[in-house]
């Protein structure tokens, strides 16, 4: 008995290694695609947003969701108002605006003005060829980003074309992820 609580308390000391989503750039993600089609889930945040920092805490550490994402797509953090330099459908975007003095906001990144991002933070999705496929704009939970990352996985979100097909394909969607 004394044994087993040594090796119990050992096990207990051991550090936990958290798994973590495997980010990478856009520029990377879509030279991965040319040798391993796949399909692209973008993480659109802000330095200041603070529903940004919350989902990249509670969602994004999620164990459930770090495993799916990781096997299932290319995972890029693009900071909407950052100097990253995309090359994008033959076009380099660019932030010429960008005020490195500047506190708080700042200029958006023409890649972010050229998908259409009017919120922090935004999750756009691409598919296997760099497509963009749909953005999904807000804090999620878990279990809310589930049915993005499973719909557009499965290719289900081809076949929903109303409003009320959205309706009806979340309604009847069975959660498994954890909290």
């Amino acid at each position: 008995m004394k044994n087993l609580l040594v090796l119990i308390g050992f096990l207990v000391m051991l550090p936990i290694q958290a798994q973590e989503i495997n980010w990478m750039s856009m520029n990377e993600a879509l030279e991965a695609q040319q040798k391993t089609p796949k399909k692209i889930f973008m993480d659109v945040y802000t330095d200041w947003c603070g529903p940004c920092k919350l989902l990249d805490k509670k969602t994004f550490h999620n164990i459930d969701v770090v495993t799916y994402v990781n096997k299932n797509y290319y995972a890029v953090k693009f900071n909407a108002e950052g100097t990253e330099e995309i090359y994008y459908n033959d076009f380099t975007y660019t932030n010429p605006n960008y005020n490195p003095k500047r506190k708080g906001r700042n200029s958006q990144h023409f890649f972010a003005n050229a998908l259409k991002i009017r919120g922090y933070p935004s999750i756009v999705f691409f598919d296997e060829k760099g497509g963009v496929i749909a953005p999904v704009v807000g804090y999620k939970t878990p279990q809310q980003l589930e049915v993005y990352l499973k719909m557009i996985q499965n290719d289900d979100y081809k076949n929903l074309t109303t409003s009320d097909a959205w309706k009806k394909y979340e309604k009847s969607f069975v959660s498994t992820f954890s909290n």
